[in-house]
């Protein structure tokens, strides 16, 4: 296993420094080994503190991890002093020579709300003397602005920003375009070509640590053996996911997530084994009296779906028949539009619905629902706008949106009474399929009871 030597700050809320760094390293398969440079005290509302480690203890746990550990890569975020940039930057110079580890040097500057992590004097001795030394510099727009000298407002100006700060020393520079207007633009040059790297405009308010894991990632990649331009395409692609499902802790600005993509692909046969399980007590209870017309699915989605790729339900349905539910296939990825985007639709405000299930249309819902504790909540397909309806999928999405709010409890039932040419239809949703398909059950006891079954 490759190493990544982390030099950087504490973060107690352990969103970014030195902790994000671990987490990051860890997840791409490299290990991680830690020098701090300071303890900062701070949540997820801000930074109130910062106390630098003394330069002679950052030194010593240099010394003991560079007199014993294989170094592959090193990864230097906060520093906090002068005296810090120093004595890192002379303890590294030996390490660093023409074919040692690559460095990624990502200049933490100043907190996310302002609070400054690196004195102005740090700040040009970083620029003299670690500058020179590094493979990888990951500045954002204040960072870049500040360290180049240049005002930035534009993709080409972060450009001109990107090359005068290679011209300091770094092999390359990766200038991260997230404050700009638009969608954002990352610039990666090596002083002769200049790449311009688009990404989507992400709705994220919870990114605290972005950077940190951007630069970790990097140095994984450097570290595993990758060239500069596959290490920055590897670390954006994770850190993209890793601020989609940003994580809501704390009061404030929450964490990033770099573990979402390993989660999804770590559940994918767990999800699958969940489905065949809930089915065969579908058919088991012969769920066959509540099968509308155009038959049911079930379907569930592993943590943090991207798209219909990441739902598994029944290719071909769960289909109604005089011997009972038949289901013509095993579950699968990507079988089913209609019921991914009931999921992926909820999911979006209430991450722990990943299951869903459609099921025949019963004025009696409203009635029975206090008798068996469901929340239920319906939309009208007349009111939909025309333009929702002329996209394909269009309808379930809008409709499942308008009911379902952001912090309110979820309906269990969402159902709607058809048009023309569209049946009526109920939809369970849950937190897993045997959740749904015990709702199901019950409800089906429920109508058994009242004799609305035939």
């Amino acid at each position: 296993m490759k190493t990544v030597l982390i030099i950087a700050g504490s973060d107690p809320g352990a969103g970014a420094g030195l902790q994000q760094d671990l987490k990051v390293a860890t997840l791409l398969g490299a290990y991680g080994l830690t020098v701090a440079t300071a303890l900062t005290i701070q949540n997820s509302q801000g930074v109130a503190a910062v106390h630098p480690v003394p330069p002679e203890v950052v030194a010593a746990q240099l010394d003991a991890l560079l007199s014993d550990f294989p170094v592959a890569a090193v990864k230097v975020g906060m520093l906090a002093t002068l005296e810090i940039v120093r004595t890192v930057a002379r303890l590294l110079k030996p390490v660093l020579r023409e074919d040692g580890p690559p460095l990624v040097l990502d200049p933490v500057l100043a907190a996310g709300g302002g609070f400054p992590l690196l004195t102005e004097e740090g700040v040009a001795a970083l620029k003299a003397e670690l500058l020179p030394l590094t493979t990888l510099l990951t500045p954002n727009v204040p960072e870049a602005a500040l360290l180049s000298g240049l005002a930035i407002a534009t993709p080409a100006d972060l450009e001109d920003a990107a090359r005068r700060l290679q011209a300091l020393g770094p092999r390359w520079v990766l200038a991260k375009g997230g404050h700009l207007p638009g969608d954002p633009v990352d610039v990666l040059t090596d002083g002769k070509n200049a790449y311009h790297l688009p990404g989507p405009r992400l709705s994220a308010p919870h990114h605290h640590g972005s950077g940190c894991a951007l630069a970790s990632a990097c140095a994984a990649g450097l570290a595993q053996g990758l060239s500069v331009p596959e290490a920055v395409n590897r670390a954006r692609d994770l850190v993209r996911e890793a601020l989609r499902f940003g994580l809501p802790l704390g009061r404030g600005t929450g964490p990033v997530n770099p573990y979402a993509p390993f989660a999804r692909d770590l559940a994918r046969y767990e999800v699958l084994e969940a489905l065949k399980a809930a089915a065969a007590r579908l058919r088991e209870e012969d769920i066959t009296p509540l099968i509308p017309e155009v038959m049911s699915n079930l379907g569930y989605a592993v943590p943090y779906p991207e798209g219909p790729q990441d739902v598994a339900a029944f290719p071909g349905r769960l289909v109604k028949s005089p011997q009972g539910l038949l289901i013509p296939a095993p579950p699968a990825f990507g079988a089913s539009r209609h019921i991914a985007a009931v999921i992926l639709t909820a999911v979006e405000t209430h991450p722990e619905l990943r299951s869903a299930m459609n099921l025949e249309y019963f004025p009696e819902i409203e009635e029975l629902a206090p008798l068996l504790a469901f929340k239920v909540a319906a939309f009208d397909r007349r009111v939909e706008p025309p333009e929702v309806k002329a996209r394909e999928g269009g309808t379930l999405a809008w409709g499942v949106a308008s009911v379902l709010k952001a912090g309110e409890a979820p309906p269990d039932v969402i159902y709607d009474q058809g048009e023309q040419g569209k049946e009526a239809m109920l939809r369970l949703l849950g937190e897993s399929p045997m959740a749904v398909v015990e709702k199901a059950l019950a409800l089906k006891n429920a109508l058994q009871a009242a004799g609305k079954l035939k």
